[in-house]
């Protein structure tokens, strides 16, 4: 037998990576595991999370007309009353778009949308936590492994951030008590 044709068949077979989407979609769904899912979340927030569902990324459209939106996961932030939760969504991303992060505010958008129902106050509106775990890299020369967007009111001259009046925030809002617009989490895993 040939040396170079031995050393070929003793070679291990190619490794088989476990991705995270892919541990979603098979062993993470089945309820049981969905402490796994909650773990990691609560973490991330350091509040109770709790999974409401795994949803179907590309095949949640409501009607023909409707944009899909890629979510994997949808899941609440617990508050003091019932009416206090919070919503996270939990994509991940494989491939790198020109338009991912207006992706990204489309889906916080939809997610809110969703979650009033016609003739709601306002008020009811509940805050959108969107968390991307990507398989690119998301940031130039960055050098965290979590990165955290939001949107800040600052002074057009002096630059500085304001606080808004709690007449037009409404009810508090926990995490970072910033405001009700969306935040936006960007986990790269670096594969």
């Amino acid at each position: 037998m040939n040396a170079g044709k031995f050393v070929n068949a003793m070679k291990k077979p190619a490794r088989k990576i476990i991705t995270f989407d892919w541990a979603i979609k098979t062993i993470l769904r089945d309820k049981a595991n969905f402490d796994i899912l909650e773990g990691f979340l609560t973490a991330l927030f350091r509040r109770p999370v709790t999974v409401l569902e795994l949803l179907e990324g590309e095949s949640n459209q409501r009607d023909e007309a409707d944009k899909y939106n890629r979510v994997d996961l949808l899941a609440k932030i617990r508050g003091a009353t019932s009416g206090d939760d919070e919503r996270v969504i939990v994509e991940v991303q494989y491939l790198p778009e020109s338009a991912y992060l207006k992706r990204l505010a489309y889906g916080a958008a939809k997610t809110i949308v969703e979650n009033l129902k016609l003739g709601e106050p306002y008020d009811n509106i509940k805050k959108v936590y969107s968390v991307s775990l990507l398989y690119f890299d998301a940031v130039e020369g960055g050098d965290d492994y979590i990165y955290h967007g939001k949107t800040e009111f600052t002074g057009l001259h002096t630059h500085a951030s304001v606080t808004l009046k709690r007449s037009l925030v409404g009810e508090r809002v926990r995490i970072g008590e910033t405001n009700i617009f969306p935040e936006y989490y960007l986990i790269p895993l670096k594969c």
